[in-house]
Parts: C-alpha cells; sequence; structure tokens
C-alpha cells in the first residue's frame, strides 16, 4: 500500500506522496491544526505490535519520557498487508550534539528502563536468540569489508577477522551463560532521543527481551550511527564511563555480567557492526560514517579500555 493510503487510514490528508524523514525505514512527519504526529511502520503482526505499547505505555506510566499511540479516531496501531504501522506524536525538542550531559542523562534514562524491567517476560517481547554465526559468513563478511575499505586507503588489520572468529567460538558458551535479561528498547541510540532538554526516546519500536549487557554493548558501539550532528567515533574512554555513572545510578551489574562482558562486546559487534560495514558499501563514502567504522574496528580490538567498573 503507497504511504499516502496509509496516512490517509489514519486520518491525515495529503495530495502528494508523503515522504519518509528517515532514509532506512517509512517515518511520515504529518501536520494537523492540533499538532504534529509521526506515521511510522511498527513490529508485526498486530499481536506483537500491542505487547509493545502495553511494555511503552507501562514505562510511560511509570514517568519514563518515551512515545507511546497517540489518541486519535482511527485504530491505532493497525496493519496494512504485510506491515504494521502506529501514529506517534511529534516530540518538539533538539538532537544530540556529545556533550557531556547528554551522554549521562542518556545512560540516567537506559539505567531507569532498565531497572524498571520485569524480571520475567511478561510483555511477551521477543526473546534474543542469535547465536547462530557461522565461521564462513565471518570470513565473506571479512573480505566485503575489505574491499568496501580499500578505495580510501584503509587497510583493515587481519586481528579483525581473527577476533571476529574467536567471537563465533564463543557464542554457545554465551547462550549458555544466563545472562539476567530485561526489557528494553534494544536500539538505544542517539538518533532515537530528542532532548527536551532531557532524553526522550521516540522510538522504542524494536523493544525485546534481551540480555541487559548485550543492550549496553549496542550502546558503546553504535550510539553515535546515523546522526550527522553526533561525533563521528564511538564514545572515548571518558563519555563512555560517563554514561555509565548515569545509568549506575538505577543499575548495579553483577558480577557475572562485568566477567562476560568482553565476550557479549565481541559478540554485539558480530551481530550489530559488521553487517553495516560488509553490506552497506554505500556507507562508506561518507566521510564521517567511514571514520566511524575505522574507529569502531580500533574499539572492537581494544576493548580492554571499555569495561564496566
Amino acid at each position: 500500500m503507497k504511504a499516502k493510503e496509509i496516512v490517509k487510514n489514519f486520518g491525515f490528508e495529503t495530495e502528494d506522496e508523503p515522504v519518509s524523514i528517515y532514509p532506512f525505514s517509512p517515518v511520515y512527519r504529518m501536520i494537523r491544526p492540533e499538532g504534529d504526529f509521526i506515521v511510522k511502520k511498527t513490529q508485526h503482526p498486530i499481536e506483537k505490535a500491542n505487547r509493545l505499547m502495553r511494555y511503552t505505555k507501562t514505562l510511560n506510566e511509570q514517568g519514563v519520557d518515551v512515545v507511546i499511540p497517540s489518541k486519535i479516531q482511527a485504530e491505532n496501531p493497525r496493519t496494512f498487508g504485510e506491515e504494521t504501522y502506529v501514529v506517534y506524536p511529534f516530540v518538539q525538542g533538539v538532537p544530540y550534539t556529545g556533550k557531556e550531559w547528554e551522554i549521562k542523562e542518556a545512560g540516567r534514562l537506559l539505567g531507569r528502563i532498565h531497572a524498571l524491567s520485569p524480571t520475567d517476560n511478561k510483555y511477551e517481547l521477543d526473546i534474543y536468540d542469535v547465536f547462530d554465526f557461522t565461521e564462513n559468513e565471518v570470513k565473506e563478511s571479512f573480505q566485503h569489508i575489505v574491499q568496501n575499505a580499500a578505495p580510501y586507503g584503509l587497510t583493515i588489520k587481519p586481528e579483525l577477522e581473527i577476533q571476529l572468529l574467536q567471537a563465533v567460538r564463543q557464542q554457545e558458551e554465551l547462550k549458555q551463560a544466563g545472562l539476567f535479561s530485561v526489557a528494553t528498547p534494544h536500539d538505544f541510540k542517539a538518533n532515537n532521543l530528542i532532548y527536551t532538554p532531557q532524553p526522550y526516546l521516540i522510538d522504542p519500536d524494536n523493544a525485546g527481551w534481551v540480555p541487559r549487557i548485550f543492550d549496553l554493548a549496542l550502546v558503546l558501539l553504535l550510539f553515535h550511527n546515523e546522526l550527522a550532528s553526533a561525533p563521528d567515533r564511538p564514545f572515548t574512554e571518558q563519555q563512555w564511563h560517563l554514561f555509565l555513572a548515569g545509568y549506575g545510578e538505577s543499575v548495579n551489574l553483577s558480577h557475572e555480567e562485568k566477567m562476560n562482558w568482553p565476550k557479549a562486546l565481541d559478540h554485539v559487534f558480530l551481530d550489530e557492526v559488521i553487517w553495516l560495514m560488509a553490506d552497506v558499501e554505500e556507507d562508506w563514502q561518507n566521510p564521517a560514517q567511514r571514520a566511524l567504522f575505522n574507529r569502531l574496528i580500533q574499539v572492537f580490538l581494544n576493548s580492554e579500555e571499555f569495561d564496566l567498573i
């Protein structure tokens, strides 16, 4: 179904076909006299979307700044063919720029979200279960990364492939480790926050039941990804511990989590980062994204500087 028909079914009239404000997924900003709204794709099928909305509404009721479905005349969320969409309010604010207070406040927000998680998966969110990487996949992806970097004079160290292969070999151990899991948005990145001035989570639609330290590893690696106003590198060691200082106001990580942190970081790089570098060749054409990739590799190969203390 065309975007114009989708937004019309939510009660938004437009003469022209809406254009997504986000290049990687359909996200449409719609304007009404009573305010601005966002129409975007969410989890599918509708049963999963409704479970997600129950989770975010509970967070919102507990004082967490997170978007919840707007109260409109139409059913919200609703399904169109093989996709489900939701209408959220458009949140006014400013984007993240890498200031120290922004980083610490983001840590506080994620810490509160994790601390408010139930002890069981009561919202029936998707359970993280990505432990099936193969050595052949890694070797193929590594070659793609080498090829993508070469036109820009960047040499990818063979140590990257060696450590990725080690991550593959230890994934079963991680799977059996019984890591503490939480209900979490699991896409806690700067481009999904708007500062009002406190950070407000504007895209919780990837929420799942995820090992807590996997969620933290995703923050360390990709918090600055896909945002022009963010630095073109991952967190520095100082910024990372600033984030953890805010996070730690609500959460005390266990000894087991701290012991498994290096393996978790390797695994999340394997799951979330390698495909960005290998499959999205056009990203390497962007100098900022290229710099981010290059520094991500450095973080991955020197992760002992980024502990959980």
